[in-house]
């Protein structure tokens, strides 16, 4: 622990002309005492601290001094450090914070300007305070092989009280979930963090089971034969470029003004092929077709009461 943090410290001090120790005692969560003996530890070592004292003071480095910028090509150290702004517009996470000061300390200018070529924000539009707050404590319990206890609820409001051993946090399209081994259902499941409610950190540990994350094990379920519906779908012209967006150009065939996709069903399904209304028509299966028309007419049945 005190060797990352001398690393680390040393990096900040690279990047930076001058940081007061209060601030560094902050960030590490350690005394300025023991801030102070840090110092003396680098000097020993021959890294050339300066510690100045006065309102104007500050622990500083001498000029020119640097480190060897070999490990890592430029490409490496801006791939590395957009994966990891990505990954801290969802959760807090000092560690990740120190490395992507580490990189920037020594990083020249093109690749300090090169991060700045794409940004992937993860976190959902609005406030999202709540929602950082949820991915840090699962990466925690994740992290310490804690189990947690929340109450779930499904699409049509059904509350249980779930256990779970949590392996992995999945961003799956638009949508985050959490992968783990449900104590209720005595199997690995998905679990959709917007359904989450009362998330606890629970006293008891578990063994992290044997999992090929890079199988996407929670595609597995979701993928299968009896699962996936052939779609043919019309649609208006004038929305072609939301078609595009939603289905995926590769399935659109421009011409005739059709989708053909192989995908999954469930309520979801339904619902998304609701929410462009009147701009497609099914026209394969035929069963999914009358699925939707019922819908529809509810939905419309439903207004009709309102009305009257």
């Amino acid at each position: 622990m005190k060797l990352e943090r001398l690393l680390t410290m040393t990096m900040i001090l690279i990047n930076r002309k001058k940081v007061k120790a209060q601030e560094l005692a902050e960030l590490f969560n350690v005394s300025i005492r023991t801030i102070y003996r840090d110092i003396e530890t680098l000097s020993c070592a021959g890294v050339p601290v300066i510690s100045q004292q006065g309102v104007n003071g500050g622990i500083s480095l001498i000029d020119g001094y640097r480190v060897d910028r070999q490990v890592l090509t430029k490409d490496e150290l801006t791939s590395l450090s957009i994966a990891i702004k990505s990954a801290l517009t969802t959760y807090e996470d000092s560690h990740a914070e120190a490395v992507l000061e580490k990189i920037t300390s020594i990083a020249d200018d093109h690749v300090k300007q090169s991060m700045d070529h794409l940004f992937v924000d993860l976190s959902p539009w609005g406030p999202n305070a709540l929602f950082k707050e949820l991915i840090t404590t699962l990466k925690t319990a994740i992290e310490n092989n804690r189990c947690i206890s929340f109450h779930y609820s499904t699409a049509y409001g059904e509350q249980t009280s779930r256990i779970v051993e949590p392996h992995t946090i999945v961003q799956k399209g638009k949508i985050w979930y959490l992968y783990g081994y449900c104590t209720l259902r005595k199997d690995f499941r998905l679990f959709k963090l917007a359904r989450m409610k009362h998330l606890l950190q629970a006293d008891s540990t578990f063994e992290r089971k044997e999992v090929n994350l890079s199988e996407l094990p929670w595609g597995k379920e979701w993928h299968r034969p009896q699962n996936v519906v052939d779609l043919v779908i019309s649609f208006d012209k004038d929305i072609t470029t939301l078609v595009e967006e939603s289905f995926g150009a590769e399935h659109i065939d421009h011409e005739q003004s059709m989708i053909h996709i192989s995908i999954p069903e469930d309520e979801w399904l339904y619902g998304f092929l609701l929410s462009f209304g009147h701009r497609i028509k099914i026209m394969e299966p035929l069963y999914i077709r009358d699925i939707i028309q019922k819908r529809a007419l509810e939905i419309v049945q439903l207004y009709k009461n309102l009305n009257n």
